[in-house]
């Protein structure tokens, strides 16, 4: 019998760690779901030990010898071993976090070279596998930090600070619960870990495929049809998904092909779907796991935040339809045809329970004063028994769902490594003071002027968001900057909505668009092209922040009355409208510069809260409407 070759063992070697990868996923699934219902141990162990398993998930996942693709034994061989090495020393290292807790009452405690080396090659580590999982500029960016902890005693400035040892930075990053296993991996594990695990049950076991249809029906009739299902699919999905590359391609491999072949040219159709899906990470319930954070950090209740956030949200996928219809009647794109209709069945409607089940089981827990965690057990416990009950094929195949579970696993265990990486971030700007430092000079920049600090803040939000996935943008950017706005005297929920928002948006926006990376594959365009078409079809969305800063009755729990949010309804669904137009250069027919820059002058009107300018900028607009 012949041997076999190295591409059909290297093959086998790599659906054997996948499988591996799965069973820590189950692990870490089931441990997901007992942390909901039951509560947490002692945080250092809990948080160790699942950052463990979560770095073999990752590893086994994403195995070196995947992406390099060697061709010789030799280097399949150094790929494996290098693999096994990276989850050794994370294994010695824990293992010495381990021993260094059983001395934590001494007085003196000091930390050996052999203690300081592992532990610096296992955050090495970590780095590593956020690069294989989001590409370089999250674990460039954490690396530099590091470096700037140690030789910031050398640099200029404002950068200049005391200076740390590695063994000093060592004791924070690693020893201590202000690194690594600090505060946001505690409350990904308490709190999201759970959600991302419902995320993924929700898609795999149906429910993504009954969105889809249902977005398609609805939309058949506009004249972007396909175009606008995305738009109304990505936000739905985007209730339940915590990711903006998984909303683009759970949605876009459907939905990409079917708005080409409608008569979208392919960037605009990997555009479309790129806007859209980032639209999801602010879309209550779930708002890309941020929701929960932000409850921690600002003590506003989650239900709270979600009633916060429905307006703003609800204005960005009104500005995306609107330029989705426009840019339809700029291309004379019909609508789609009865004959392809999809018409909706009565399975069709059975499976939408499948989606409103969870969701309304996540309002009912809430409202009934649990916790969030609670909310994301019994969604999942729902979601699985309304699969099962409405889904015969998932009946045929049951253990569909341990698979589910097991994906829920590995995609939380992605989240664990780059919050494990922000852990580092905001371990180093508590030791160092650097945030306040900045916030300081944002201030001092845009001094006695709210809309210059809002543009600077914007401006280092995109900047610090490129390339992370949502939470750990916000987590960065939210306590780099939001002392910043919070001197200015902008309310907290304001400035975190806003933080959130831009961090969320850099993912449209180039050189390093997420979104547009993701969705330019599916669509067969240029990804620079595609993020260009993402951003200009979402440029009306880039106001909605401002709009609530400078109006904060668009979030409902600030200042509502009545009267007043009708009248910052109006300006701000004029001000979307007037900007789509402005921006296409296109209404019902094409629009000359005096009337594009007429309009832009309208929404800077209306955008200077209530008051006669905005009364002054509703007359503009509609005179040039």
């Amino acid at each position: 019998m012949a041997e076999p070759t190295i591409k059909e063992r290297d093959g086998g070697l790599l659906r054997a760690a996948r499988l591996a990868s799965l069973a820590f996923g189950l692990i870490l699934a089931a441990q997901a779901l007992y942390t909901a219902y039951f509560g947490v141990c002692e945080p250092w162990f809990h948080r160790s030990v699942v950052a463990a398993l979560a770095v073999a998930a990752v590893t086994l996942n994403l195995p070196l010898a995947a992406e390099l693709r060697p061709r010789a034994w030799l280097g399949v061989a150094a790929c494996w071993l290098a693999d096994l090495l990276l989850v050794a020393v994370f294994t010695l290292a824990i293992r010495e976090l381990f021993a260094a807790y059983e001395h934590i009452d001494d007085i003196m405690l000091s930390y050996t070279p052999y203690q300081v080396g592992v532990s610096a090659l296992a955050v090495l580590g970590v780095l590593e596998l956020a690069r294989r999982l989001f590409g370089l500029p999250l674990p460039l960016f954490c690396l530099a930090v590091v470096l700037y902890c140690v030789f910031g005693d050398s640099l200029p400035w404002f950068l200049r600070h005391s200076g740390f040892s590695l063994s000093q930075t060592m004791e924070t990053l690693w020893f201590g619960l202000q690194g690594v296993f600090g505060m946001s991996l505690g409350i990904v594990l308490q709190v999201i870990f759970v959600f991302i695990v419902f995320g993924v049950v929700l898609e795999r076991t149906g429910a993504g495929e009954a969105l889809i249809r249902l977005a398609f029906h609805f939309t058949a009739r506009s004249r972007g049809g396909p175009a606008q299902a995305a738009v109304l699919a990505s936000a739905l999905f985007g209730t339940m998904s915590g990711s903006v590359a998984a909303n683009v391609v759970g949605t876009g491999s459907f939905t990409i092909p079917i708005i080409k072949r409608r008569g979208f040219s392919a960037k605009v159709a990997g555009g479309v779907e790129a806007a859209a899906s980032t639209g999801g990470q602010f879309v209550p319930p779930v708002m890309g796991a941020a929701a929960f954070v932000m409850a921690d950090i600002t003590g506003v209740p989650y239900l709270q935040l979600c009633l916060a956030a429905l307006i703003p949200a609800a204005l960005y996928y009104f500005s995306l339809a609107a330029a989705v219809a426009i840019e339809a009647r700029k291309q004379d794109v019909a609508p789609t045809p009865e004959a392809e209709r999809t018409p909706l069945t009565r399975r069709d409607a059975l499976m939408s329970l499948t989606v409103v089940g969870p969701i309304a089981a996540i309002v009912f827990v809430l409202v009934e004063g649990r916790s969030p965690a609670m909310a994301g057990f019994w969604a999942t416990v729902v979601a699985i028994a309304l699969a099962f009950l409405l889904n015969p094929a998932l009946r045929r195949r049951p253990q569909e769902v341990l698979a589910a579970l097991a994906q829920g696993g590995v995609a939380g265990a992605g989240i664990v490594i780059a919050v494990a990486c922000i852990g580092v971030v905001l371990g180093v700007l508590n030791m160092t003071g650097f945030g306040l430092k900045f916030a300081s000079m944002i201030s001092a920049a845009g001094e006695g002027s709210l809309a210059a600090s809002l543009v600077l803040t914007m401006i280092a939000c995109l900047v610090l968001g490129m390339g992370m996935p949502t939470l750990p943008a916000y987590l960065i950017i939210v306590l780099v900057m939001g002392g910043a706005l919070g001197r200015m005297g902008v309310p907290t929920v304001a400035v975190h909505m806003f933080v959130l928002y831009f961090g969320v948006l850099s993912a449209v926006t180039p050189p390093v668009a997420l979104a547009a990376f993701a969705a330019a594959p599916i669509a067969g365009a240029n990804p620079i092209a595609t993020a260009a078409t993402a951003m200009r079809l979402s440029a009306a969305g880039f106001l909605i922040p401002f709009m609530f800063v400078y109006d904060s009755g668009l979030l409902l729990i600030l200042g509502f009355e009545p009267g007043g949010l009708v009248w910052a309804l109006a300006r701000a669904v004029a001000a979307v409208w007037l900007a789509t137009t402005a921006l296409a250069g296109f209404e019902r027919r094409r629009l000359g510069a005096a009337s594009r820059l007429g309009r832009l002058a309208a929404v800077g009107l209306l955008m200077t809260g209530p008051g006669l300018l905005a009364l002054a900028g509703l007359a503009l607009g509609i005179a040039l409407a």
